[in-house]
């Protein structure tokens, strides 16, 4: 059995390195032949958010259609095809509607409300060429659809009845609770992208109220440009994937504030899974899926209203041995529901149920 997964990014791109990457090893050893193609090419992916870079992109944007096309035509190798999100960034389901002719079996697995029209800053000149009604096609022509928390599901059950929920997970042998020694620094970090650092724009007044509270508060953000103006304390860094494990160790308190919205009720929480699965704490909107991970004041808080922000971190900022324990109760949380270990097996059922493998 040999599968292809079509993926809109090379590993740069969080999405597909969580929800398909990681679980090829597993896939690997239970004899599961594969192929991953990502759409936009990783010197693509470099420049893809940033303003401006047109002709790069649009003949990053020609190269990665060549590519998808020289797939249709050896589609023959593959036994089902695994679309991450979507195979091809703008018009209609083109590309599954061929394979759906050519009678080949979908899985079909998206971790965001991808059926809403959104884009970047950087690709407003897109937002035209865009079709996110095509998610309804592409469900109804898939034999099985995977999302990564219950409002997708939901949504995907009003066109397609094979629904599985399979949260992003984490492999929890990579990412584990790590002890640093600081000079009583407290670090409360951010880790994201450029197209989602604003949603921290909401919480400026929590920040700003803290770091003139804790004169040894720093607030780190990792992937964003971030500011509070005049106020010192706050350290942008720029994410790299070699040095991603070294960021989160630095953190005390992990955040994930989101704003109330139909686009934010698809987030899955990778943010606060991926900082549980170090020990780390987490203060989270609540909002979502975020309402499904975190059991407010046992495995981590949630938060509503800028008051419980500000008490909420004040109580972890100020309780180092709370910290701990509400820590490795998130690092539990993961280990039984958001590890890699839990959910490679039920990826790898779903596959063979599509190829009717028993």
């Amino acid at each position: 059995m040999k599968i292809l997964f079509w993926v809109p990014y090379p590993t740069f791109g969080a999405s597909n390195r969580y929800r398909v990457e990681q679980y090829l090893p597993y896939l690997e050893t239970v004899g599961i032949g594969y192929s991953v193609h990502p759409f936009w090419t990783k010197r693509a992916y470099g420049i893809l958010y940033e303003k401006g870079h047109y002709l790069r992109k649009v003949v990053a944007f020609l190269y990665g259609t060549i590519l998808r096309l020289l797939d249709i035509l050896l589609i023959n190798r593959y036994d089902a095809i695994f679309i991450h999100r979507e195979a091809y960034p703008i018009g209609g389901a083109v590309f599954e509607t061929i394979l759906s002719i050519l009678r080949k079996r979908i899985i079909f697995d998206f971790d965001d409300a991808i059926f809403l029209h959104t884009s970047s800053d950087a690709n407003n000149f897109v937002d035209k060429l865009k079709r996110p009604d095509k998610i309804k096609t592409i469900l109804r022509k898939s034999k099985h659809v995977i999302t990564g928390n219950r409002y997708l599901s939901e949504f995907a059950l009003n066109y397609n009845n094979s629904v599985a929920i399979v949260p992003t997970s984490v492999d929890t042998n990579k990412f584990y609770p790590h002890r640093i020694n600081k000079n009583n620094e407290i670090v409360i970090g951010w880790m994201g992208s450029s197209t989602t650092v604003n949603f921290l724009d909401d919480t400026k007044d929590v920040f700003i109220l803290l770091l003139k509270q804790f004169v040894n508060l720093r607030l780190k953000i990792i992937g964003g440009k971030f500011s509070l103006g005049a106020y010192k304390g706050v350290i942008n860094k720029r994410w790299c994937l070699d040095e991603e494990i070294a960021d989160l160790k630095s953190f005390d308190i992990g955040i994930m504030p989101i704003l109330d919205n139909d686009w934010s009720k698809g987030k899955c929480g990778f943010k606060a899974i991926l900082c549980m699965s170090m020990g780390i704490p987490c203060v989270c909107s609540d909002i979502g899926a975020n309402r499904d991970i975190i059991i407010d004041g046992v495995n981590g808080f949630l938060a509503k209203t800028k008051e419980e922000w500000v008490n909420k971190l004040s109580f972890l900022i100020t309780n180092p041995k709370i910290r701990y324990n509400m820590g490795l109760a998130g690092r539990m949380t993961v280990e039984e529901k958001y590890s890699v270990k839990v959910n490679a097996p039920i990826i790898l059922q779903i596959i063979k149920s599509v190829c009717n493998i028993i």
